[in-house]
């Protein structure tokens, strides 16, 4: 029988997030400065996060692109004042920011556009390929898929590919809940994890304050066609990382590190 302490040591890795941009869909995450962003992140890692990923330009719907010369601004300093305090993680579509940030000190590129494998293989680190369909500005304008299991996994396999034979060292692939994705898309990805798990590379899930998270919760009060503020998304936020981790996902994207660090104690036991 497993003990305790084991299981514990056997949890999912969780990646605490780090925005540095003025347009993150959660307040509580911006941090723009870099002294107040390495302080978060230091946070962050004192809470158990085991991998920070810091981002300088927003993904959330709706989003507009921002300048090389704006994230590099944004991100850099972050990068390098967190890396001697723990594993960091650059999240980026751009391989002038992946790059400066690896120089800096992160050891796994975040790729929401699932496009920089050849970066990846290139700066010899962790690649990140996340699955979305359309940009940030239009992801969220009526998303259709015929078998959004199906596609998504098709999509990620082909993913974990390409990587391989570009020589990235470490292929990790990202559903991409809420990048694309219909409230039930998002829970179809999640009934059906293993699919993803199965592809056998780690899974990472980002469902933390996810909008469909918001309409759930709004939902259980009687709010049909509601969403509650993405600051009151916690409850939702640790059933979807525990659920996450139950089916075999490897990495938890979260705003909350330490209840989620608790909530997959628990699990783990």
């Amino acid at each position: 029988m497993q003990g305790y302490s084991e299981a514990v040591e056997s949890q999912a890795m969780v990646m605490g997030i780090l925005n540095v941009t003025p347009d993150s869909f959660s307040d509580s995450t911006r941090f723009l400065a870099p002294e107040e962003a390495v302080a978060r992140g230091c946070q962050l890692f004192d809470e158990g996060a085991a991998v920070v990923d810091v981002g300088g330009e927003s993904t959330r719907p709706g989003a507009e692109p921002v300048s090389v010369g704006q994230e590099l601004a944004r991100v850099v300093d972050a990068v390098a004042g967190l890396a001697p305090h723990g594993r960091v993680s650059i999240d980026t579509a751009k391989p002038e920011v992946a790059r400066a940030a690896v120089a800096a000190g992160a050891e796994i590129l975040n790729d929401v556009s699932a496009s920089l494998h050849e970066v990846a293989a290139e700066l010899k680190v962790v690649w990140i390929a996340v699955h979305r369909q359309g940009t940030p500005a239009t992801m969220q304008v009526n998303p259709q898929y015929a078998d959004v299991v199906a596609e998504v996994r098709d999509f990620l396999a082909e993913a974990v590919e390409r990587g391989r034979a570009a020589g990235v060292p470490e292929v990790w692939v990202d559903p991409g809940i809420g990048f694309g994705k219909t409230t039930d898309h998002n829970l179809e990805l999640l009934a059906n994890l293993r699919h993803f798990t199965a592809l056998g590379v780690p899974v990472v899930l980002g469902a933390s304050r996810k909008r469909f998270i918001g309409e759930l919760h709004a939902r259980s009060d009687g709010c049909i066609g509601q969403e509650v503020p993405t600051d009151d998304r916690l409850e939702g936020s640790l059933a979807a990382a525990a659920w996450a981790f139950a089916q075999g996902v490897s990495v938890v994207r979260v705003h909350d590190v330490a209840p989620t660090v608790d909530a997959l104690k628990v699990v783990a036991a």
